[in-house]
Parts: structure tokens; sequence; C-alpha cells
């Protein structure tokens, strides 16, 4: 069974929207307008993209980085690597053909299905709704975490507000950083 991680920049209040720089959020660009800049606290971004297998998108972040992650020197890595987009409405004609193999996925039944082949790890970078659908299917083995020393409020958080049973996590890794962030990396114990 493959490990479907799902990666994050989250402020200390669990908002995940728009860390780089997006349009249409008041705190668009969080990451980079309120905290300084430190290499080594994003080392965790460079290992995933060393030991994921395939990368697991919804909708609307694949249509976000799609435009722009292919060109892009920081993310060689996840070029080659095949993609699977959870999307009822996207069709074939919608991808991009310069972003490798991609195939779209039409329900959670279908990542259960995914996880269930032979393969090394899934990544999950943004998807808030994907992520919420993901962890409260119980779908979602481990999280990667940065969390920045900042409070916004408003915004789409990571985390679902449905109303469910207590799910444990392990703390498996962490460091805190002369910045203020955190690397915090949960398994989820089943």
């Amino acid at each position: 069974m493959r490990t479907l991680i799902s990666t994050a920049f989250v402020s200390l209040d669990g908002v995940m929207e728009a860390p780089g720089g997006e349009p249409g959020y008041r705190n668009s660009g969080w990451t980079v307008k309120h905290v300084d800049f430190l290499p080594e606290a994003y080392d965790l971004k460079g290992r995933e993209q060393s030991e994921a297998t395939a990368m697991l998108l919804g909708r609307a972040s694949y249509e976000a980085f799609s435009k722009v992650w292919p060109g892009m020197e920081e993310f060689t890595g996840y070029k080659a690597m095949p993609k699977y987009v959870v999307s009822t409405g996207l069709s074939e004609d919608d991808l991009v053909p310069d972003w490798s193999e991609t195939t779209i996925l039409r329900s959670l039944d279908e990542v259960a299905a995914l996880k269930e082949t032979e393969g090394g790890p899934i990544i999950v970078h943004g998807s808030a709704t994907l992520n919420h659908g993901l962890s409260d299917a119980g779908l979602i083995d481990r999280y990667h975490l940065l969390v920045f020393p900042v409070l916004l409020g408003a915004g789409k958080r990571l985390f679902s507000a449905t109303d469910k049973d207590a799910q444990r996590l392990k703390l498996v890794e962490h460091e805190v950083y002369a910045n203020g962030m955190q690397k915090n990396v949960f398994d989820v114990v089943r």
C-alpha cells in the first residue's frame, strides 16, 4: 500500500491559502512577506521531490501549479513524476501537455484504489478541498507541515471542520528554525 502524504505551508492558526502570492486573498504571499527566509527551513521540500513517486492534486491546485511549475527549476523533481488530479469536471483537454503523465480521478474511491497499487509515496500539495475529503475519508497517512509564526484569521484551512471522532497523530520529525518556522512531520495513528 502506498503512503499518502499531505504537505503544506500553514500559518499558526491553520490557514494554507495563498502562501506564495496568489491573487484574490487579502494576505496573499504571507510566507515571504512576514517571515525571514532561511534556506534550511525548506529542506523538507527538496526531500519531498526526491522521495515521492507521484503527485495528487485537486482541480484548482492543478490548474494553478500546471501553469508555472513545469518550467520552474525548483520543481524539476516533479516534472517527470506521474500526476493524479481529483476532479469531476476536468477533462483530458484541460490537461497541460508539458507536465508528464496526468490521470484524472473522479472520486475518493479512485484515490483509495490508487493507494492500493504498487509504488512509493504519493504527495498532495495545496488542494484544500481535496485535503478535507481525504482526511475525512481516512486516506491521509502522513502530514509534512511547515508552520509559520503568523496568524492570518480568515482563509482556507488545511484541516476539515467536519464533526468527527478525534484522529491521533504521532510526531515523527520536528525542528524549529531561527526565523520561528517549525517543521512538523506527523504520522496518522490508525
